[in-house]
């Protein structure tokens, strides 16, 4: 007797190796893997194998524990029938059921998910051996299995993802653990990446009425005053109208050749400057920076379908979108979202949505709308009056100021910051 229950102690043991090493080597990290494999360890690679032939894996383990499993109960059983006769069975069945329980699984797999990495790495060898030695026995198993689903026109290797890779890792990086200015800097980051193939131009772009452009037709004396007026390196020169772009002037080309002459007057300010360059409204960021950098401009004009002339976008707006704001000592600081007391906004209308839900952390809808004053007028379906408000997901607009039919000033109201304010989304409600 004391044989057979130091083999059920032992049995036992092993099944509580298989059932953590089944959590440890399915809830492992895979990038990690992946990383601490590059780096040279080898458990690190042995994981990395065992989940590429993920069949083998559940295969042997399933097999090991049942096979371990089963044993011990049929041990205890036999003890149990020898002490108290055909009543054992049931003294046999409720004492490994909460055996095998307890210790065989709860408290290793408990103790694998919340050590997932570790416990892998440490499983690795022991796990990749026994999946050698059951080789044989698994893969009949798994033919036998392949011919019950083929029996029953059941294709179980379909793989059909519920989100794309880019879903995942937006996942993964909402998920990261940790609080703080930095790690939802990061996190910001992260996000705003993954977000640029997704993105058009037309989202960031500098619309053309704040667009600083000088004619070309000007004496060059005068082209040059507004150069140096400008905190711009780059301006469209036109001719004829705005929208007739004939170049993009560079202010280091320009003192360069004022540099070389004694009268400016004699210069050609469209010679010097570069050709302009068009590009479609939807364009996605990720395809324009990829273009910027292969090209040596990073700045180019945009069209709409008509081939009117829409605004501009740079290499620094695309980089802006990742990293935020990169001002310099020329730029002319700007406040589009002032806080107030009572916890609400006021926000510019011709602010992005996306800058919004970045800097505040809000999830305002950005697909039928770029900015502010466009999600108003989309979802209002007019041109709202001053001393309007809306409720629209969630939040509240009254809107403040508009010019001719443009809303200029819009107060946005959190839901945090709401107490006692009607919540129907898309009523509107009067001030």
């Amino acid at each position: 007797m004391l044989v057979s229950m130091s083999a059920i102690g032992i049995l036992l043991l092993l099944s509580a190796f298989f059932s953590g090493s089944e959590t440890a080597l399915t809830a492992a990290s895979r990038p990690l893997m992946h990383q601490l494999e590059n780096k040279g360890n080898r458990r690190a690679g042995t994981v990395n194998r065992l989940y590429e032939n993920r069949d083998m894996l559940i295969g042997s383990i399933l097999l090991g524990n049942n096979l371990v499993n089963i044993l011990a109960s049929a041990l205890a059983t036999s003890i149990m029938i020898g002490m108290f006769g055909e009543t054992g069975i049931v003294f046999a069945t409720i004492t490994m059921t909460l055996l095998i329980l307890i210790f065989a699984e709860i408290l290793p797999k408990t103790y694998a998910f919340y050590h997932a990495d570790r416990a892998a790495l440490a499983v690795a060898p022991l796990v990749e051996g026994c999946v050698n030695v059951l080789a044989p026995v698994t893969g009949t198993l798994h033919f036998l299995v392949r011919g019950i689903f083929k029996l029953f026109g059941i294709n179980y290797q379909t793989r059909r993802a519920v989100g794309s890779s880019a879903d995942v890792l937006l996942g993964a990086i909402d998920l990261h653990a940790g609080e703080g200015e930095a790690l939802d800097r990061e996190r910001t980051m992260l996000r705003s990446i993954l977000d640029l193939a997704n993105v058009d131009v037309s989202e960031i772009m500098v619309h053309r009425k704040n667009v600083v452009m000088i004619d070309a037709d000007l004496p060059p004396a005068d082209v040059i005053a507004e150069m140096l007026a400008s905190p711009f390196t780059r301006v469209p020169l036109w001719r004829g109208q705005p929208e007739n772009i004939v170049g993009i002037l560079h202010a280091k080309a320009v003192f360069s050749a004022v540099r070389a002459r004694d009268d400016v007057n004699d210069l050609n300010m469209v010679a010097l400057a570069a050709k302009p360059w068009f590009i479609p409204e939807t364009t996605k960021l990720l395809d324009q920076l990829q273009v910027f950098l292969g090209r040596r401009t990073h700045f180019a004009l945009m069209v709409d379908e008509y081939g009117s002339f829409m605004g501009i976008v740079t290499l620094e707006d695309i980089l802006e979108e990742i990293v935020g704001d990169i001002a310099d000592e020329h730029d002319i600081p700007v406040t589009s979202a002032e806080e107030q007391s009572d916890g609400s906004y006021i926000v510019e209308g011709s602010v992005t949505i996306r800058d919004l839900n970045r800097q505040f952390d809000w999830r305002l809808p950005d697909e039928e709308a770029a900015t502010i004053a466009g999600l108003m007028l989309h979802e209002s379906r007019r041109i709202p009056e001053v001393g309007q408000a809306f409720m629209f997901h969630g939040f509240r607009f009254d809107i403040i100021h508009r010019r001719r039919h443009q809303i200029t000033s819009v107060r946005i109201t959190p839901p945090t910051a709401m107490k006692g304010m009607p919540e129907d989304e898309g009523r509107e409600t009067e001030t």
